[in-house]
């Protein structure tokens, strides 16, 4: 791998992991677009380390109030706290997709060459993760916009819904950011408020699933030099720190429908690019 092509997948992985359009389905698309060599598993799991360190730099305060406010609210038994119930939501919102994630391991023996890794596949969930946005902007956010809630009356069963929903991320093509911003909508959160839960949620998937990828990457060696590995992780950050602060500040004037078109015409192109034979 050249390091400039390093430094462009840690762009498109520092865009794609927190912008609703699929880090795992651009990561196995540019690649194969421009016939570059398979950077290989170990190369996306260090990039997406950086993705985890732009999220908790970016929430550093949030979840500082999260975690000493769970704390407080244990200690004098003031369970009615909303930073103890965002602490309980996030937990048992990873549950899915950990549960999901074990799951495939266990069962699914060759999941990187599996089916459901196909670019067909990428191309048709792409599609369909589309229409449900479309319709979750267009029947989750009916009525006046005051009555919508906000960040800070986000509830338990919030959380336990958005996490349903994270988990169907497992799929590639599907987006984690999509997924629950999709959830979050539907159940009537503001697109700030969905978006900004979601990046919350999705810190100890992301952390853990990259953790546990990167060790057992360690045992079997690193398919990439250290210099690429450097400067993927570090373009990965930059860029990951940047979407969400783009994101969150677009939403507060923005519909989300310019990702409903991309993730349409993304999923069609890629269909027709697989049926023309673009791809290496």
């Amino acid at each position: 791998m050249e390091y400039w092509q390093a430094f462009v997948l840690g762009i498109v992985q520092g865009l794609t992991e927190f912008l609703p359009i699929s880090s795992s389905a651009h990561l196995k698309v540019v690649p194969a677009l421009f016939h570059w060599n398979d950077a290989g598993v170990s190369f996306d799991a260090v990039i997406q380390l950086g993705s985890i360190v732009a999220v908790v730099s970016y929430f550093w305060k949030d979840l500082s109030n999260i975690t000493l406010g769970s704390i407080e609210a244990i200690r004098k038994k003031q369970y009615k706290s909303q930073e103890f119930k965002l602490a309980i939501a996030i937990a048992l919102g990873t549950i899915p997709i950990l549960f999901g994630g074990l799951l495939i391991k266990v069962f699914i023996k060759d999941y990187d060459n599996s089916p459901l890794r196909s670019l067909t596949a990428i191309a048709i969930a792409s599609i369909v993760m589309s229409s449900l946005l479309a319709l979750a902007e267009v029947f989750g956010q009916r009525g006046d916009q005051q009555e919508k809630r906000h960040f800070h009356r986000v509830r338990v069963i919030d959380g336990i819904l958005m996490g349903l929903a994270q988990a169907m991320a497992l799929v590639p093509g599907v987006s984690r950011s999509g997924s629950t911003l999709t959830a979050g909508l539907f159940l009537g959160l503001d697109r700030v408020a969905a978006t900004r839960f979601s990046f919350l949620l999705g810190i100890p998937a992301i952390t853990i699933a990259g953790l546990v990828e990167l060790l057992s990457i360690v045992k079997k060696g690193f398919d990439v030099g250290a210099g690429q590995l450097a400067v993927g992780l570090i373009s990965s950050v930059i860029f990951s720190y940047l979407a969400i602060a783009w994101l969150l500040k677009f939403f507060q004037t923005h519909t989300t429908w310019v990702f409903v078109g991309y993730r349409l015409v993304f999923g069609a192109l890629l269909l027709t690019g697989v049926g023309l034979g673009w791809f290496k």
